[in-house]
């Protein structure tokens, strides 16, 4: 993609963006499209390793509208928590019983970053993402006008930035990186900006984004 508009881009998430997911992605048992996986697929001669059932999690996947344009609003996780510690990522985290995942991201949301449900307008959700440690997250894409006045709360959330999405939807800034991981080399997406190393199912669910909208 060689220019971006930011009037373009909400015009085709509010066309092309799901309003909900089918029932079977709530199966536990079953494997979505999108995940870790999606780059990993057995070598040949190697045995598919059936998916452990998932825990469902929801993020809420704030784009900000601001006069020089639109952009993606990040978090960097705290180092002391005991999954994902450090890592960049959406405002999100477990359904609770009783909760849609719409509920689970607005509540997370607000919980994090102070950013409050009635901020935000929903343009629509992605696809459902399988983690490599068991979680099925729900991403739900928003958009929060400026100034957002936002309250981070430090126990969980180390930091929070704003990431142009004129850059996160070129497809040239969609690298693909490798670690070892379980003994085997891993393959992920990952889009360095700046000092931030935006990887992984982060990475994966803004890909996403840009695959329903622009591929």
């Amino acid at each position: 993609m060689t220019s971006f508009d930011a009037e373009d881009f909400l015009a085709r998430a509010r066309k092309n963006l799901r309003q909900s997911w089918p029932e079977a992605a709530f199966d536990p048992a079953a494997r979505p499209h999108h995940g870790d996986h999606r780059l990993n697929e057995p070598l040949s001669g190697e045995t598919a390793v059936p998916p452990s059932p998932a825990r469902p999690a929801a993020v809420l996947a704030p784009v900000v509208a601001r006069d020089d344009g639109l952009f993606l609003l990040l978090t960097q996780r705290a180092s002391h928590l005991n999954e994902h510690s450090g890592q960049i990522a959406f405002p999100g985290g477990k359904i609770e019983p009783g909760e849609s995942p719409l509920d689970a991201a607005l509540r997370e949301a607000e919980e994090e970053i102070g950013l409050f449900h009635a901020r935000v307008e929903i343009l629509g959700c992605l696809d459902p993402y399988q983690t490599s440690t068991g979680f099925r997250v729900f991403p739900i894409v928003g958009l929060a006008r400026a100034p957002l006045d936002l309250s981070v709360n430090a126990f969980e959330v180390a930091d929070v930035f704003e990431t142009p999405l004129s850059f996160l939807m070129d497809e040239a800034n969609h690298q693909r990186h490798f670690r070892q991981w379980q003994g085997r080399r891993r393959q992920f997406y990952a889009m360095p900006y700046e000092n931030r190393y935006i990887w992984g199912a982060t990475a994966g669910m803004i890909r996403n984004l840009y695959e329903r909208l622009y591929s």
